[in-house]
């Protein structure tokens, strides 16, 4: 009987190296190589300058530092190191918004956006800005999974449309493809290599919009970007956390998280994602299923989104109630 029942799992979980990829892809892919820290020239030429290294500096110390210095002298510092301010979190909003409109000149795809963050190593990241975020009571950041990058980011940005015209102009919404997502289907996609890096990454975004002065936010985290979430989540400094089409958190519970944050849980009754194995066996597999009542998640209503990505869609219970959420008026 325990020979079958590790066959069994064996099983589950060939089938989750070749269903958790994401969105998109249902073709084999290679390894991605996650894309980490700040571009080494762009940063080799901004501690040449004689200024403080940032890969030392938390987010709220890259906040006071910027605070010491004058209105000149940071747009001075946005001038000549783009590449460094416009993707420092700590460094104010304003700032950032104009040292990326500097590195994506010329740039169609992000014409006239508030770009909060780009980096073109890789396969592109970069973080978008629906909403007034200086200014806004609350905030959300959405997260993706597979098959995201800043080529492919329209999707998303959508998505912070849609939940910014659902919660209203007192809310900012955030677009966040800020990391190295799997390609297609593979071993990136049932591990979680790629979601540890990604968790980082968010953490530390995270923690600049807050030293920044903006509200912790609302993250909403889909498919592979719920892994990302829940690697992060014990050091996120999120109000809520709300995972939508989820494999796993890499966690048993919500206990597990180790977070103060609201846990909510999403998934459709269409959505492929239920056929993926909540397995976790050396290494691969993301574990329980958030959307289960022994997860203690609180749950979303999702009944008539459809698919994998159909969350957000116009109308939908999921998108009110992921309206209500980033507001702080859901219970």
């Amino acid at each position: 009987m325990r020979g079958l029942r590790y066959r069994r799992t064996l099983a589950a979980v060939a089938l989750a190296v070749t269903a958790v990829a994401g969105t998109t892809g249902w073709a084999s892919a290679g390894a991605q190589r996650a894309v980490v820290g700040l571009p080494e020239e762009a940063r080799g030429d901004w501690v040449g300058a004689g200024l403080p290294d940032p890969e030392t500096l938390t987010p709220a110390q890259v906040a006071r530092y910027f605070g010491t210095l004058s209105v000149p002298e940071q747009r001075l510092l946005a001038q000549r190191h783009p590449a460094v301010v416009g993707n420092l979190d700590g460094v104010p909003v304003g700032l950032r918004y104009a040292a990326n409109a500097r590195s994506l000149r010329g740039d169609p795809r992000f014409a006239g956006r508030q770009v909060l963050s780009y980096d073109p190593r890789g396969r592109g990241q970069v973080a978008v800005v629906v909403g007034d975020l200086r200014r806004a009571a609350h905030v959300a950041v959405v997260v993706p999974g597979s098959d995201t990058d800043a080529g492919r980011s329209a999707s998303v940005v959508a998505k912070a449309e849609a939940l910014y015209g659902a919660a209203g102009a007192g809310t900012a919404v955030v677009a966040w493809v800020g990391y190295t997502t799997p390609v297609g289907v593979g071993v990136d996609a049932a591990t979680g290599g790629l979601a540890e890096a990604g968790a980082d990454r968010l953490a530390r975004f995270v923690d600049g919009l807050v030293a920044a002065g903006a509200p912790e936010p609302a993250v909403y985290c889909h498919s592979y970007g719920s892994v990302v979430c829940g690697l992060a989540a014990h050091r996120l400094k999120a109000r809520d956390l709300v995972v939508h089409g989820s494999p796993g958190m890499r966690a048993a519970n919500v206990a597990a998280l180790h977070t103060s944050a609201r846990v909510w849980a999403a998934k459709d009754p269409d959505d492929w994602i239920s056929k993926v194995p909540n397995v976790r066996l050396l290494g691969l597999g993301h574990g329980a299923d958030p959307t289960t009542p022994e997860f203690g998640a609180r749950p979303v209503p999702a009944g008539d989104a459809r698919g994998h990505d159909g969350y957000f869609a116009p109308g939908t219970e999921s998108l009110r109630a992921f309206a209500a959420i980033a507001r702080g008026e859901a219970r």
